[in-house]
């Protein structure tokens, strides 16, 4: 027991910190929802915080009064013991989300059950005393989820323990297998009608028409709200006999035994067969005119989005909530701290600035067509926090293409990115990598054949830029990258993965020149010294050559940063004119010496680094963090870091799936000065929220926990082996000898692809001989087939 003990205690610390943060928070009394009735609309703990903690139990429930808004509804699924104890937990059967199964004793007592008309095998509730279940512990059913807090011996809850210990949370009871109880001779309704004389429940919910009419009398003059709940559309009503579908066109008969209705989510914005959103129904509206409340159900962060919301669960909660048409009156989720988020940042006074936002429902062509335009009001309050593009937003168009640069800029990026390639006539382009494998399809074009392996350049086999005219690269099409896609099939916006064209850095200067929103640009230089020496090409001249060209060395605005890996490159731009160096540090460090950092300074204005030497991880739990930000802002250096993608498989468990509070946690523990993002929209939205610098009037969705403590509540035997420390970064890790000039090409020369004795593309030999593969060429893997 003594792992349950440490693990709570831990959260009430952390609990008695956002205690003292909000106090001062209060509700507003301004009302702009399109609710039922005026408020805004609730947020239901399905479970409690059953996406990071196992269903039902105490941490999970815990932790979602840590993290959410102060009315937040603690859900419990009710299920009967074979002593008719009411217990919270997700389903009749005790397999997936108890360690039953890993028992040697129990391992015979599986048995067969008809529930909800099909045979199930497992363990089931029905069988066991609660004083049985006391040999079982509760575990995480969703197995996509973190087992790590599977050893904890978390016990499975009666009704009575949920509703006592949080007696001044809204508590919610559904009761979703009467009939499968009724046919093992137990009374779910016995069990309500006793509980609430002694329990507080403002709502009991049941997909079954008959329960909810049999408590109606009872609960008649009680403040205890009944909903119905529809299960999909074609389920057959157990009671009635009839489809949820047929039941859905009869809402004045659900009204006479019930103050609501959940629905899953679908049934308000359902999805074509490509994933992508439909035009909203009308059940949200047509169950208002009747007065029934709508509460959608089936939000999960880490389950797979419409493409139409870039895998951001905020942007799908908004368009739920406040689309310009409805709103639910509540959404029913398993990661309750997103629906608070989106909830809490659209109270603001009418004094208070607004914005403008599109809800996109991408189409066959290249334009996208426009589905809702409709104004949010998350208040204009910029965090001290720059944004800036990796490879425009790259998260819904292939990267560095014309229509992800559009993307990009109305999405509120402050710097575009350009990483600059050459090709073999000599003109500097955008493309994420020097390798076309990597963002177009050249595997699958007449240039196949040109496959060769450049040690120097990456081990993998390629068909590089320059290699290819101008001319002969325009003819192939864009390839959307999906870093998540090969292992977790997690594409990214599939029907737009070979749109828009590309373009030349002379091209990408011009658009952000008549981009007034934009402050600049981020330029990109990696491989100098190969395409120098092997190539004959000077990438930091043409680079140079079209700034000038375009006007940028004679103006500040919008700025210009030249970014690069390698110190050689930076000192032979830094005499050229008044652009901001970004020295990029390509590997995951702890610290770095003031040596180096004095040595940095030299030569760059700012610094880029990973996510994880900020942040070090371990088995995907931040394990706590490092003095990386701090030391090189203690030298004037400011940080940016990369790379802040929507995925939730990016992230590391201590943000809940949740784009948002990554950044939030980034922006608020390390300071840093600037993030770098394949989805500016998401760090857009959340520098407009107003609760940033707020102080004791930051609500609790919006404190972040101290990096390492999840990793803290794991249980201490069956915590993962610690990971070899990252690095010191050393002078030695810096000094480069000076970039060498362009040599034009021979005969003697070898061919591109040929085997070489090179330098490596991103340097002359450091004083370490030690050849590095950056984070990033390890993602961008060969999509030969998408």
């Amino acid at each position: 027991m003594c792992c349950v003990r440490n693990l709570c205690i831990a959260l009430l610390l952390l609990h008695s910190v956002a205690v003292a943060l909000v106090s001062a928070q209060g509700s507003n009394s301004t009302s702009r929802w399109q609710t039922l009735s005026g408020d805004a609309p609730l947020v239901i703990a399905r479970g409690g915080f059953s996406g990071m903690f196992p269903d039902s139990s105490l941490p999970a429930y815990e932790l979602a009064l840590l993290t959410s808004v102060p009315d937040v509804i603690l859900w419990c699924d009710v299920q009967l013991t074979k002593d008719g104890f009411g217990i919270c937990f997700p389903n009749p059967n005790l397999e997936n989300s108890t360690n039953i199964g890993y028992l040697p004793s129990f391992n015979n007592q599986q048995k067969v059950y008809q529930v909800d008309d099909g045979p199930v095998k497992g363990w089931f509730s029905v069988d066991y005393t609660f004083s049985d279940l006391g040999n079982f512990s509760l575990t995480q059913g969703i197995y996509r989820r973190t087992p790590q807090f599977d050893r904890n011996l978390l016990k499975i809850l009666t009704v009575q323990d949920v509703a006592h210990r949080f007696n001044q949370s809204a508590f919610w009871l559904n009761v979703q297998y009467d009939a499968f109880y009724t046919q093992h001779n137990l009374s779910m309704r016995n069990f309500v009608l006793n509980v609430s004389k002694s329990v507080i429940v403002d709502y009991i919910s049941s997909p079954e028409v008959g329960f909810l009419r049999s408590i109606l009398v009872p609960f008649a003059s009680s403040k205890t709200k009944l909903v119905f709940r529809f299960m999909q559309q074609d389920d057959i009503e157990p009671s009635t006999n009839q489809s949820y579908r047929s039941l859905l066109g009869n809402l004045t008969f659900i009204k006479k035994f019930a103050s609501g209705i959940i629905v899953p989510k679908s049934y308000i914005w359902p999805v074509d067969s490509s994933n992508y959103l439909l035009t909203s129904t009308s059940v949200v509206s047509d169950a208002h005119k009747v007065g029934l409340e709508v509460f959608a159900s089936d939000f999960a962060n880490d389950a797979q989005l419409s493409f139409n919301y870039s895998y951001d669960p905020l942007a799908e909660y908004l368009n739920f909530i406040d689309n310009g048409d409805f709103s639910v009156d509540g959404v029913i989720s398993d990661f309750p701290i997103t629906p608070s988020e989106a909830i809490g940042k659209l109270l603001c006074s009418p004094r208070q600035k607004c914005f403008k936002t599109r809800l996109y429902i991408f189409g066959p062509t290249n334009s996208p067509k426009v589905l809702l335009d409709t104004t949010f009001i998350p208040c204009l309050v910029v965090a001290d926090l720059l944004i800036i593009t990796k490879y425009g937003a790259s998260g819904d168009y292939p990267g560095c293409t014309d229509l992800a640069y559009s993307k990009a800029i109305v999405d509120g990026a402050d710097v575009i990115d350009c990483p600059v390639q050459m090709t073999k006539d000599g003109i500097p382009i955008c493309l994420q990598s020097i390798n076309l494998f990597d963002s177009t399809n050249v595997a699958q074009s007449s240039f196949s054949n040109l496959v060769t392996t450049i040690p120097g350049i990456q081990a993998d086999i390629g068909i590089f830029t320059f290699t290819l005219t101008w001319s002969e690269i325009q003819t192939l099409k864009p390839s959307i990258s999906s870093p998540q896609g090969k292992n977790d099939n997690l594409f990214r916006n599939p029907n737009f993965k070979n749109a828009g064209k590309f373009v030349t850095l002379s091209d990408f200067l011009a658009t952000a020149k008549n981009a007034s929103s934009l402050s600049g640009v981020l330029i990109s230089i990696e491989n100098a010294a190969y395409l120098a020496t092997e190539q004959g090409l000077s990438v930091t001249d043409a680079v140079l050559s079209a700034l000038s060209k375009a006007g940028y060395d004679k103006v500040t605005t919008p700025k210009v940063m030249i970014q690069s890996s390698n110190s050689s490159v930076l000192k032979k731009v830094n005499s050229a004119g008044t652009y901001e160096l970004v020295y990029r540090v390509d590997q995951s460090i702890r610290d770095a010496l003031n040596a180096t950092v004095e040595d940095i300074k030299s030569f760059a204005h700012s610094v880029v680094v990973d996510r994880t030497s900020v942040f070090p991880m371990d088995e995907k739990f931040v394990t706590g963090t490092t003095d990386v930000v701090t030391k090189l802002q203690s030298f004037k250096l400011p940080v940016y870091v990369e790379t802040f993608s929507n995925e939730f498989i990016s992230q590391p468990w201590d943000f809940f799936s949740d784009a948002t509070v990554q950044i939030n946690t980034f922006y608020k523990v390390s300071g840093l000065n600037g993030v770098i993002t394949d989805f500016p929209k998401t760090a857009a939205r959340y520098r407009r929220n107003r609760y940033l610098g707020k102080g004791k009037e930051t609500p609790r969705y919006m404190i972040p926990a101290p990096p390492g403590f999840f990793m803290g509540l794991i249980a201490p035997a069956f915590m993962p082996p610690a990971d070899a420390p990252y690095p010191v970064l050393t002078v030695q890790d810096v000094v480069e000898p000076p970039l060498p000039d362009a040599v034009a090409k021979s005969p003697s020369t070898s061919p591109a692809g040929s085997p070489s004795t090179s330098p490596p593309p991103n340097e002359q030999p450091k004083v370490t001989a030690c050849v590095f593969v950056s984070n990033l060429a390890m993602l961008l893997v060969v999509l030969l087939l998408f």
